[in-house]
């Protein structure tokens, strides 16, 4: 099983419009750290985190050793202690203990890192591809990117286009 660290991006596009739920259609736990908790403050998407945590859907992951920290900071060349800077952590951690691990994110440059030192990523519309695979309808799927995007991940027409041709591909 594949631990999911999932950032505040995701958190708040899926949690504004009510569908982190769509996080379980990935084979291991969805996990957020106590910094990317802390960042989640956008209503509604704050109280559908807090709903997400207290039904078990998200488990809430240890804070990374000062070590791992040390490290993820050098590696985003920052001095802060956010939500990016442990999930750098958590999965350079991983790496140094040869687990797969996945990071759910929108933010470039978590998601550049992330892959760059061994992680699987996908981002919101990934989740939502994914929920596809697993039997959600397409055409639910193409409303829910239009909600997504009008709640504010404000989508690029190509990203918009991008969106549904995965969601075809996998609803194929």
């Amino acid at each position: 099983m594949t631990r999911l660290y999932v950032d505040a991006t995701t958190l708040v596009s899926l949690g504004t419009v009510n569908r982190l739920a769509l996080l379980d259609a990935f084979d291991g736990p969805a996990v957020v750290l106590p910094a990317v908790v802390d960042e989640g403050t956008t209503e509604p998407a704050r109280r559908n985190l807090d709903r997400a945590i207290e039904s078990s859907l998200l488990s809430v992951g240890e804070t990374p050793s000062a070590a791992a920290v040390t490290e993820a900071q050098s590696v985003l060349d920052t001095t802060a202690v956010d939500g990016d800077v442990q999930i750098i952590a958590s999965v350079l951690s991983a790496r140094d203990r040869d687990e797969a691990v996945g990071v759910v994110s929108d933010d470039r440059r978590v998601r550049v890192v992330s892959r760059g030192v061994g992680a699987e990523v996908t981002g919101t519309i990934g989740v939502v591809v994914r929920a596809v695979a697993e039997g959600m309808p397409a055409s639910e799927a193409k409303e829910l990117v239009r909600d997504i995007d009008s709640h504010g991940l404000h989508m690029t027409a190509e990203l918009r286009e991008k969106a549904e041709t995965l969601i075809d591909s996998a609803a194929e």
